[in-house]
């Protein structure tokens, strides 16, 4: 187990070595890093310089390190320090950023692409209740999340989940008279309907209907609204709109339907309907307790099947993406699975198959090759920023909103996320475009 760290205590760049970008959005960059006198590996998030014009980035970090320090629990990222030095890879200014808990296997989200659908039922239900009892710790201290989602909730090696991303939190206005001038933020597939309205102050039961769509995500192993825009989102959700829950057999397996009533209690239009995180505990922690002998089973086969994709995607070829970590097995499948499967495969199925098998190194450099032709013929342009979810910053994604065609959205987008973003957003967006213009992947180079 790592040593506990002060928070407090600066980390700085001579500490740290074998830089590895793993992750990019909005907020900015996280990389992992192994420190030299600890000796293991830590995570280590650098903020852009404007976090959305909500505060200074110095104020932001220091706000989002207090609250982590104030949650921390086995459920909840622990938080080692605060980083202050100069990247080996970014030039001579000094950055600054928050060093923290490195979880090896990613996040929910990445679990859901990596299974194509949703773990094993005790898997699920284990997650389901740790996600709920990292949101109870939260509450008992008074601490609002304001940002549950599948990406914002990480993975440890054995698959035990801690919430993360603490740049939105705040105090409960329901247990504070303090007023502040933070922005209600968050995704808004995520958003409670009450969170549209202009004057709208976050309290817990923001968090009790992210919660909701989310346990939507993990039952189901999909995106909520995938082509829905932020503007449609924001239009139906006070309306009433919600993931449907149709396709999900309730009677598939002991307790399913329990948390399916639990998620459709969450997700009442009514904040005052919603159950608190005690509440939803007592339900998430009796079905995981009808499914707690066969966890063990579970997650040796999830592991399995990812240790299957990895040595898959290592033997490959590709020898540099072994530095990625678990962040390659976002960008790959399994290749002998494609192979015995390639005789059945239509036509018109082959391009995005082809698609697939690349690593994100070819994907990126794709996308760099044929910038101009991508510009030119991608429309779909919003369809493509949702897709990417917080990898396109909020303030890009009000720019490119407000440009007037698809060419000068695209360059927008190529401009202040693209290039800014590197390798894991250039190949994130190819495979969106395998969704949204398959047609521009049928050759290598579309110019």
């Amino acid at each position: 187990m790592a040593p506990a760290c002060h928070a407090t205590k600066p980390v700085d760049s001579d500490s740290l070595m074998k830089w590895t970008c793993v992750g990019s959005g909005g907020f900015g960059c996280v990389y992992k890093a192994r420190h030299k006198q600890w000796g293991f590996d830590v995570a280590v998030k650098l903020l852009h310089d404007d976090v959305g014009n909500v505060m200074p980035k110095d104020a932001a970090l220091l706000q989002e390190i207090s609250h982590m320090e104030k949650v921390s629990c086995e459920f909840v990222l622990r938080v080692y320090g605060t980083f202050e030095g100069v990247l080996p890879f970014r030039g001579i200014s000094i950055e600054r950023g928050i060093v923290m808990e490195f979880m090896s296997r990613g996040s929910v989200q990445t679990l859901l692409q990596d299974l194509h659908g949703h773990p094993p039922w005790p898997l699920t239900f284990r997650l389901a209740n740790q996600v709920v009892l990292g949101m109870n710790f939260l509450h008992s201290r008074k601490i609002i999340h304001q940002d549950l989602k599948p990406s914002n909730v990480l993975l440890n090696d054995d698959l035990h989940a801690k919430l993360a991303d603490f740049g939105l939190s705040r105090i409960s206005t329901s247990a504070s008279s303090c007023k502040t001038t933070v922005k209600v933020g968050g995704s808004r597939k995520y958003m409670p309907p009450e969170a549209f309205e202009v004057s709208y102050e976050p309290v817990r039961a923001f968090d009790i209907y992210s919660y909701a769509i989310l346990l939507w995500s993990l039952l189901t192993g999909k995106e909520p609204y995938p082509l829905a825009d932020n503007s449609l989102v924001a239009l139906q959700i006070p309306l009433g709109q919600r993931p449907s829950y149709k396709d999900i057999n309730q009677e598939e397996v002991e307790g399913l339907k329990e948390l399916v009533d639990l998620m459709k209690t969450c997700w009442d239009g009514n904040p005052l309907k919603r159950p608190n995180s005690r509440e939803c505990l007592n339900v998430t922690e009796d079905v995981y307790s009808k499914h707690r002998k066969d966890i063990h089973a579970a997650i040796k086969h999830v592991l399995t099947q990812l240790e299957s994709n990895m040595s898959t995607h290592n033997t490959s070829g590709d020898e540099s993406n072994k530095t990625q970590g678990r962040m390659s097995l976002n960008e790959t499948v399994n290749a002998s699975r494609i192979a015995q499967a390639e005789a059945d495969v239509k036509p018109e199925d082959r391009i995005s198959r082809s698609a697939e098998s690349m690593n994100a190194i070819a994907k990126a450099k794709f996308v760099d090759d044929n910038r101009a032709a991508l510009i030119q013929n991608t429309t779909e342009v919003m369809a493509i920023v949702e897709e990417l979810g917080e990898m396109v910053h909020r303030e890009t994604r009000a720019d490119i909103e407000a440009k007037k065609t698809s060419q000068e959205q695209m360059r927008e987008l190529f401009l202040k996320t693209f290039h800014p973003g590197g390798v894991a957003v250039k190949a994130a967006f190819y495979s969106v475009l395998e969704k949204h213009h398959p047609e521009l992947l049928e050759k290598r180079n579309v110019q």
